[in-house]
């Protein structure tokens, strides 16, 4: 099964930027959808951007739409998002994982698939 891993969080001030990436770990990603999740403390995990396989079709959840860019390189190793005038309700740990498909914001994922733990992201003044 493919495993992806998460890097790029941080602490970051209100309006500050952070990207995100997400590789395979020994591997290309395959050709399906890939979607960033992001669980803010005390609260479930949830789908916030997702591509499809072909990278032509994005979606986002309203609080993230117009500030977060998710793409997929040509080389299909790495899935970024790339995150702009943060706030603080951006905080959170941010995972990705391959899906089937998008489904709105959220990729559909297999309910076998192993979560990595993520990578923290902190925004803070």
């Amino acid at each position: 099964q493919l495993q992806l891993v998460e890097s790029g969080g941080g602490l970051v001030q209100p309006g500050g930027s952070l990207r995100l990436s997400c590789a395979a770990s020994g591997a290309t990603l395959d050709a399906g959808a890939i979607g960033w999740f992001r669980q803010a403390p005390g609260e479930g995990r949830r789908g916030i951007a997702c591509i499809s396989g072909s990278g032509r079709t994005t979606n986002y959840e309203q609080s993230v739409q117009g500030r977060f860019t998710i793409t997929r390189d040509a080389a299909k190793t790495t899935v970024y998002l790339q995150m702009e005038n943060l706030k603080l309700e951006d905080t959170g740990t941010y995972r990705c994982a391959p899906g089937l498909a998008c489904a709105g914001p959220a990729a559909i994922v297999g309910d076998r698939y192993d979560w990595g733990q993520g990578t923290q992201v902190t925004v803070s003044s």
